[in-house]
């Protein structure tokens, strides 16, 4: 009599699509764990801080140093590899500010009818680098996307300042003397750390009709996965217009622009 072994019942594609998800959520979990840590880890607290069988989680964590997301230390505990800390180098130096801020630009200035400039610093200047820009702006000199101006005549430009220090804002007006462009223009060294002084308390920078009459600025910082400085993102427009509330909502937009680049704010910043 030939008796035969029962076979293996299949997989249907949607039960191996869920297996594959469970492999990848159970992964991440390892590597999350991994992550809280800044030791290693051995293969007990991991499989314990993830709920998982410690074969399981040892099976996984083989083929993660496989392919260099994790390394083995020593006693045969584990740690984050190499790996990711290249895939992450590579994110960060293929994140575009301009790219970040093009849809929050574009709300900012539905929202306010006004002109909405991206600024980055090049020097002793700040460089235009994108706008959303109103028809009805009503304002003699509309800057260009690639346009130039000084530092201590803008908005986005005093930001910068703000963020050096006191050495660096004197070697910045020994070079450019604080020339001015309208009777509004700061030229004296003393109002100069007045204004930065302001900006570092408040946050935030504005521009009184100083590069152009009847142009009034406001800005806020645009900040990077350090927390660095890399770009303002400022509102134009006559100073008759200008709306004390559109403030908060240019620092919420840069907020959002800068968590777009990978910063992480503190609990304060989430409320303000």
């Amino acid at each position: 009599m030939n008796i035969s072994k029962p076979l293996k019942a299949l997989k249907t594609p949607g039960e191996a699509g869920k297996t594959a998800i469970q492999v990848i959520e159970r992964m991440m979990n390892l590597l999350d764990a991994l992550a809280i840590h800044e030791e290693s880890s051995s293969l007990k607290d991991l499989a314990a801080q993830t709920a998982l069988h410690p074969s399981t989680a040892h099976r996984i964590l083989n083929d993660l140093v496989a392919c260099r997301l994790v390394e083995r230390g020593d006693g045969g505990t584990y740690r984050l590899g190499l790996k990711l800390l290249e895939l992450g180098n590579l994110v960060k130096a293929r994140l575009s500010v301009r790219e970040a801020a093009q849809a929050p630009m574009r709300a900012l200035h539905k929202l306010t009818g006004e002109t909405i400039n991206l600024s980055v610093r090049q020097g002793d200047e700040i460089v235009y680098v994108d706008r959303a820009y109103s028809e009805r702006s009503g304002m003699q000199v509309v800057r260009a996307i690639g346009g130039r101006a000084p530092l201590h005549l803008t908005s986005v430009g005093k930001l910068f300042l703000a963020s050096d220090d006191p050495s660096q804002v004197r070697a910045y007006v020994t070079r450019t003397g604080l020339s001015g462009h309208t009777r509004n223009s700061i030229t004296d060294l003393s109002k100069l750390d007045i204004e930065l002084n302001q900006v570092r308390q408040l946050g935030s920078a504005k521009d009184n009709e100083e590069l152009e009459l009847g142009v009034s600025c406001v800005a806020a910082s645009i900040l990077d996965d350090t927390g660095k400085l890399v770009a303002g993102l400022s509102l134009s427009a006559p100073t008759d217009r200008i709306q004390p509330d559109w403030l908060r909502s240019l620092q919420e937009t840069a907020l959002q622009i800068s968590k777009g680049m990978g910063y992480k704010p503190k609990a304060f910043e989430q409320n303000t």
